[in-house]
């Protein structure tokens, strides 16, 4: 059994070698300079062995799209622990992701398809989304209101059509600083945020990105 749970341990770190390795020659080289032989090179295996645990360059990426996703769902959800009021949970949650997708460029990239195609594995994901804990959020602020699920949606995509978008520019480049940018990504989420009230209700005024 111990023979049995340390070849199964070594595959596993073998496996975790093959996607840090995938993901470093994309952080220097792109996503287009990646390839299965430059995977071997980078942890001197030859290729082969790589192949034994990735049919082809689109599974390995595949896999890292997924380990992304569940990594942000995993910082969404953690930074809505650190406060209890709604509005400020749902920002706090904007701010990570805002965050994560400036300390994980390309993986952002390839999870939402900056300047790249998307790819997206859903059924490797973890069972709770980011999608999943916004709309949750969202659904707490409003409830009040008793909205249908279809306005709840809405109010998600708006957050993340003007989220996403300024995210897109910003690392397509747009010219502005980093502070003009990241004031525009203030105050565009208590914004939305404030629009998911009735209008007697106050929410909460400001937001950090830091």
């Amino acid at each position: 059994m111990a023979s049995k749970d340390r070849i199964q341990r070594q595959k596993e770190e073998t496996r975790n070698s093959i996607l840090d390795a995938a993901y470093a020659i994309v952080k220097e080289e792109g996503w287009e300079g990646l390839n299965m032989r430059k995977i071997a090179d980078r942890i001197e295996y030859t290729a082969p062995i790589i192949y034994e645990y990735f049919a082809n360059k689109q599974a390995i990426i595949e896999e890292l799209t997924c380990k992304g996703h569940n990594n942000l769902t995993k910082l969404v959800k953690a930074a809505s622990e650190t406060e209890t009021h709604p509005d400020k949970k749902l920002q706090a949650m904007w701010v990570a992701f805002w965050n994560f997708a400036f300390a994980n460029k390309e993986l952002y990239q390839v999870m939402f398809g900056v300047e790249m195609k998307c790819c997206v594995q859903s059924d490797n994901f973890e069972r709770e989304t980011t999608y999943q804990l916004f709309v949750k959020c969202i659904e707490e602020i409003m409830q009040d209101q008793q909205p249908t699920g279809a306005e709840v949606k809405i109010k998600y995509f708006t957050f993340f059509s003007v989220i996403h978008g300024l995210i897109s520019v910003n690392m397509i480049g747009n010219g502005l600083s980093e502070t003009t940018n990241e004031q525009i990504f203030k105050d565009a989420v208590v914004a939305i945020t404030r629009s998911l009230y009735k209008q007697e209700e106050i929410p909460v005024k400001e937001t950090t990105s830091s």
